[in-house]
């Protein structure tokens, strides 16, 4: 038997006023998986993650976390899943260790489950040092870490993440993906929006991308970058006097190649690693030396201008997150 999906979302929808943040939107999460969802500010992605968890009600359509419908089974839900919202959560005037005492007691966990949990949490979030020290004294990234140990405590199967590394150096994102990896192994179902498109490539097990409340693409990573074009094999000289010999033997396979004189590089369209094998031979037996010769393939970000008209990085820029409208209750 097939198990049955960790998340669904079927038609929700999301009204704010005349505003739809969300427009008919529907997706399925296969238990121990990562769905990645993708999208500019504004697109409806904290709208839905609000939605699933049941912080916010639908206008129409309806969820299942774990099995259990967001409508008619909040409480089961709200009791199989974790949420790790955009600002941490953690109460500043606490230490580390009383902030996971504090969710201990408001789950009813018994005492001494909390207290080897945290230990746990701790050692694997490279908290312990700091256990005993009030929450206001850690960095960004410590914080981070201590609100996703929070979210864990009570051990969901169902991980929700709403930019779960927004804010933080590049050295704190690669070990919180380092952490989110080891879980996903352990068996946890992560549910993850993000604005940035590197961490969606190497967490994401499929990506939903999602413009204006709707959904406009979905599929794994690779399958989202050959709807941005075809891969590229990419040839840097070791000397730029051979670039128009390496491009005269390059078109006898590719008759489409860039040519780019500043770098020594020349770029040919291909179908796939069989292309740049090709190239590669015809370079060994031809004398000219190289620098490098490698296989290219679109980026998520060339996803993302192929699908809105723009990248990623101009919707993210000035650092804004989606928000309900004023004066509006979710």
């Amino acid at each position: 038997m097939t198990a049955a999906p960790a998340v669904e979302a079927v038609e929700l929808v999301k009204h704010f006023g005349q505003t739809r943040a969300v427009d008919g939107v529907s997706f399925v999460v296969p238990t121990g998986t990562v769905l990645g969802l993708l999208g500019p500010n504004g697109a409806g992605k904290t709208t839905l993650v609000r939605m699933l968890t049941t912080l916010s009600v639908p206008t129409g359509g309806t969820g299942r976390v774990a099995g259990y419908d967001i409508l008619r089974e909040p409480t089961q839900v709200r009791r199989s899943m974790g949420l790790t919202g955009q600002a941490a959560t953690v109460d500043e005037i606490l230490t580390g260790r009383e902030n996971l005492k504090l969710i201990g007691s408001l789950y009813g966990l018994p005492k001494s489950h909390v207290r080897e949990a945290t230990e746990r949490l701790f050692d694997r979030f490279d908290l312990t040092e700091a256990a005993d020290r009030m929450a206001k004294t850690y960095s960004g990234g410590m914080r981070r870490r201590l609100d996703l140990a929070v979210s864990l405590l009570a051990a969901p199967p169902i991980l929700f993440l709403d930019e779960p590394t927004t804010g933080l150096d590049p050295q704190s994102r690669s070990g919180l993906w380092a952490v989110l990896r080891e879980l996903v192994d352990e068996g946890t179902t992560l549910v993850l929006t993000t604005q940035y498109l590197e961490e969606a490539d190497h967490l994401a097990d499929e990506i939903v991308v999602v413009d204006h409340g709707k959904v406009i693409a979905a599929g794994t990573p690779t399958q989202l970058k050959d709807q941005a074009g075809q891969a590229s094999v990419v040839v840097t000289l070791t000397n730029a006097a051979d670039l128009d010999d390496a491009a005269r033997l390059m078109r006898s396979h590719s008759p489409e190649v860039h040519v780019e004189r500043g770098s020594r590089r020349l770029t040919a369209r291909a179908a796939g690693l069989g292309d740049m094998t090709r190239i590669a031979a015809v370079f060994e037996s031809s004398g000219i030396e190289l620098d490098d010769l490698g296989l290219a393939r679109p980026s998520l970000d060339d996803v993302f201008l192929h699908l809105t008209g723009h990248r990623a990085e101009a919707e993210a820029a000035d650092g804004t997150t989606e928000q309900t409208p004023e004066g509006v209750t979710p």
